[in-house]
């Protein structure tokens, strides 16, 4: 195992230059085709998370794989490489399989304990996949570390602290009010309808909103995200309203769309991303995360929007103070000059970086059991990294451990097949039994000297007993070799596992 990451995330670097860095669209897949293409790479993939880009690889030189790697990471990320070097991170094969474990189980996270997270470790396996980038190394790193996090967030209280990034950016809007108080009665604007923005409608729709509206690029994934929260909380079934003289679309909680007709419950509409100007004016709180590359809301929009709210009759908004605003995209969504624009509050990946690192910013109930559950989950790490690593020295030999059987088998077959030759008149019950016999005594000589060499490999330097057994047994390694092929197309081949689902 050569297990490289080389990385950058909110511990080593600012958030402007991981504004900078972040990869969207097809940027990833191309980052991940462009390592395998690279010479030191076998197998590769990438982790990237609204605070975090790491590029997985499996290579067979350690100083090349960071070279090139490094290299590969500025160009796809736009930064030149002498000003990205400084914030990249480097972990190798024990150390790599330790950092991924622990970022699964929310220990990496700005949030500790966050639970998203593995929903994107999912993701990075899966584009692996997709692209037939990710071998049996990849695909067993990755699946372990989804069964590790489960396991942590299952066996301790990590996630006391925060579910996700979503609540611990609401509590900052609420201020040291519990969320629900602070958001009962709102009205909720969501842009976009990806993982982070549905998780962050789901929330404000159980915090007690009056009205969420989705906007998306694609208005039936919106709607699709309207009408489950709509039947979720309370609200009679969902329908599309038709389109009206200003091209919108939604969703209404009844046949009839007059306040009055509307049983108590959430309100949940979707429209086309082109209609956030005219849905602005009525929101009191809006959280945007989209994959865009330039702003989906600017200084002058927002402007615009609070003009046009404040000549809005006062019971349109009776809640509402400040407009709160959660940018929780990278790169960010919302103009940073909303900061210093009076009436808005706007809280981004940069602010919650800054609360979080605060010994009062991150959530949780008590200091004290939250530092005993990382504790445990610190443990549990260490547990299944050595662990991984013993599997993965033992899997290392397995194919060297088949092709000496392999060999046996032959020698025995040639061995009978000569036998043959030589006494013609052995009937079918002597033939059967004679090669059952020489079966059985090479069987017997194989088993303690495989057992035992299985159980030296999957110690730590244990590596070298293949080598030794491939010497001393004259094996030939394009025979190991289509063995360790054989193995890797099986596993790459195997669906996920069932318990590797998204957090």
């Amino acid at each position: 195992m050569s297990l490289l990451v080389v990385g950058l995330s909110h511990r080593s670097a600012p958030v402007s230059v991981l504004e900078r860095a972040a990869l969207v669209g097809d940027e990833q897949a191309k980052l991940v085709q462009d390592t395998l293409a690279a010479e030191p790479a076998t197998e590769a993939t990438v982790l990237a998370t609204c605070n975090r880009i790491e590029l997985y690889a499996d290579v067979d030189k350690f100083h090349a794989g960071v070279a090139e790697l490094s290299t590969l990471l500025a160009q796809h990320t736009g930064v030149g490489l002498d000003e990205l070097t400084p914030y990249l991170y480097v972990h190798y094969e024990d150390r790599a399989v330790h950092h991924l474990f622990s970022v699964a189980c929310g220990l990496d996270s700005m949030v500790v304990g966050e639970g998203q997270i593995l929903g994107q470790i999912k993701d990075a396996l899966a584009l692996g996949q997709e692209l037939h980038t990710a071998g049996r190394l990849l695909n067993d790193l990755f699946q372990q570390a989804l069964r590790v996090g489960k396991r942590a967030h299952s066996e301790t209280g990590i996630d006391r602290a925060g579910q996700s990034l979503v609540t611990f950016g609401l509590e900052q809007l609420a201020q040291g009010a519990p969320v629900a108080e602070w958001a009962r009665g709102k009205r909720a604007l969501v842009i976009g309808a990806g993982s982070m923005s549905s998780l962050a409608a789901a929330t404000l729709a159980r915090a007690g909103v009056s009205e969420l509206v989705i906007a998306n690029r694609t208005l039936e994934r919106a709607l699709r995200l309207a009408e489950s929260l709509a039947q979720q909380h309370a609200a009679t079934p969902a329908a599309i309203i038709p389109a009206g003289e200003d091209g919108s679309a939604g969703v209404e909680t009844g046949a009839e769309t007059s306040a009055e007709t509307l049983r108590e419950g959430l309100v949940a509409r979707a429209v086309p991303r082109d209609r956030v100007s005219a849905e602005l004016p009525h929101a009191d709180i809006v959280v945007s995360c989209t994959g865009a590359t330039g702003l989906v809301l600017t200084a002058a929009e927002l402007r615009t929007a609070l003009a046009q709210r404040a000549a809005c009759p006062p019971a349109a908004h009776p809640a509402a103070a400040d407009v709160s605003l959660l940018d929780l995209a990278m790169p960010r969504d919302i103009d940073a000059a909303a900061h210093r624009i009076e009436g808005l509050h706007l809280v981004d990946i940069e602010s919650l970086a800054e609360a979080a690192a605060e010994p009062s910013g991150a959530p949780g109930s008590s200091a004290g059991a939250m530092a005993a559950d990382v504790d445990k989950v610190r443990t549990i790490v260490s547990e299944e990294v050595a662990a991984f690593g013993a599997a993965q020295r033992a899997a290392h030999i397995t194919p060297t451990v088949v092709a000496l059987r392999t060999m046996a088998a032959d020698v025995v077959a040639s061995e009978i097949a000569r036998l043959d030759g030589r006494l013609p008149d052995l009937d079918d019950k002597q033939r059967a039994e004679i090669t059952q016999t020489v079966r059985r005594v090479v069987d017997k000589l194989l088993h303690a000297p495989t057992v035992r060499v299985k159980q030296l490999a999957s110690t730590p330097g244990g590596a070298g007993y293949a080598d030794a057994l491939r010497e001393l047994f004259d094996l030939d390694p394009q025979a190991v070799a289509a063995v360790s092929r054989a193995d890797g197309s099986a596993r790459t081949a195997e669906p996920n596992d069932p318990k590797g689902g998204r957090a």
